[in-house]
């Protein structure tokens, strides 16, 4: 992990990898495969739980935060909730795509009733999550901030 005084480097990641997320779920093919589905679980779990990391580490380090050190904090708090947030998208996901699998192999005639919304409409609704983080990472007010 880079060094947790400056949190720039830490954001720079959390940005790389929601966009490698965002793109790689972007790329996902409509028959979904539940293992890779359920990597990408994990992979957007990893981003909350660095965002996390941060936070607890940043809320640690002054015992008076100045208006700078908060506003940072609210962006890390929420980078960490729509990583989880997207997380949980994507569990719905493969519980309906998994659901829905079961209707179609346990049904006797052709028409199957499937529930919704369907496992597609989850993973849009995490990719846009997803897509807010590089945004909420763009650290302009930090002064170690190399953007300025």
């Amino acid at each position: 992990m880079p060094d947790s005084t400056n949190p720039v480097p830490v954001l720079s990641h959390i940005a790389s990898d929601a966009s490698c997320l965002h793109q790689a779920l972007r790329a996902l093919p409509a028959e979904r495969d539940a293992s890779t589905l359920a990597a990408h679980i994990t992979d957007a779990q990893d981003l909350a739980d660095t965002a996390l990391r941060l936070f607890l580490t940043r809320s640690r380090q002054t015992s008076r935060p100045s208006p700078t050190d908060l506003l940072l904090l609210h962006s890390v708090a929420q980078i960490a909730k729509a990583a989880q947030d997207a997380a949980a998208e994507l569990t719905a996901a493969l519980a309906r795509a998994v659901e829905n699998q079961r209707r179609q192999a346990a049904a006797t005639s052709r028409r199957v009733v499937l529930i919704g919304p369907t496992p597609q409409q989850f993973i849009e609704s995490a990719t846009d999550l997803l897509d807010r983080i590089p945004a909420l990472c763009d650290a302009r007010e930090w002064p170690e901030s190399p953007c300025q």
